[in-house]
């Protein structure tokens, strides 16, 4: 299942730089934390990213029941929160094998 937003309307002007914390937002003050609220992060990273994909949680760890990708930028939900990130070789958080 892909996102509402086709690739071309995304913004692309905000980078997002994975960190022990979370998100960081280049350039910006702003953060994207563990532990914000899936709806203040996944309509952000739509805007923002555009075409997002939901993965399945076959391999997650407990308590990991969403898996939603942009691009190579992997992030992981628990039922109210935020929990992880993976991006290449690098993680941070609760991610998915």
């Amino acid at each position: 299942m892909t996102g509402n937003r086709a690739a071309g309307n995304a913004r692309q002007g905000v980078t997002f730089v994975p960190d022990a914390q979370g998100l960081a937002i280049s350039g910006r003050s702003e953060r994207i934390d563990f532990g914000r609220s899936p709806r203040g992060v996944i309509p952000i990273m739509d805007r923002e990213v555009g075409n997002r994909q939901e993965l399945g949680v076959a391999g997650c760890p407990a308590g990991v029941v969403r898996q939603v990708a942009w691009g190579d930028l992997v992030l992981t939900f628990g039922r109210e929160r935020f929990v992880g990130w993976k991006k290449g070789s690098e993680q941070s958080g609760s991610v998915c094998a």
